[in-house]
């Protein structure tokens, strides 16, 4: 089984992961946005569903609360929309995981946490531990952020 940090941790990971080209969307398989938006409005709770670059999450904004998991792929590292996805995501409220996944490097690690990320599935899983002790690297941040809504200012008053 594959394995993953999540919540600050290197845990198995329980979900079968996206495949555009399947036609079996039960259990615990990760659907492709296409995929999702095509089950019936009934079903599409408790399904978890995967944004590649360039499909915004605002599909999924009605459906935050019943959503277990949202990954979102980073095909190339220096694609960096799914900083913003992640942001927007939690802005409107998601609180459930939030994977990103696919090709990013150690030294992001800590600005996608920052924007809301709690899990990461990297391309090299050989990787998970010393990208699990880089995450703590900076202590304390000027700007606000997902992870911490108020400016250094603010919370030092």
């Amino acid at each position: 089984m594959p394995k993953l940090i999540r919540d600050g941790e290197i845990v198995e990971d329980n979900w079968l992961a996206a495949d555009p080209d399947s036609v079996a969307t039960a259990g615990d398989r990760i659907l492709s946005l296409e995929q999702w938006l095509g089950l019936a409005l009934a079903d599409k709770a408790d399904h978890a569903v995967q944004l590649e670059p360039g499909q915004g999450p605002a599909p999924l904004f009605d459906y935050l609360d019943q959503l277990p998991l949202v990954t979102i792929n980073f095909p190339v590292f220096t694609d960096g929309r799914g900083f913003s996805y992640a942001r927007e995501l939690r802005e409107r409220g998601y609180r459930g995981e939030l994977r990103a996944c696919g090709h990013f490097i150690r030294d992001q690690l800590g600005y996608l946490q920052r924007c809301g990320f709690n899990a990461f599935q990297l391309a090299q899983e050989s990787e998970l531990e010393a990208c699990l002790a880089s995450l703590p690297g900076i202590s304390e941040h000027y700007q606000a952020s997902a992870d911490n809504p108020l400016p250094l200012f603010r919370r030092r008053a």
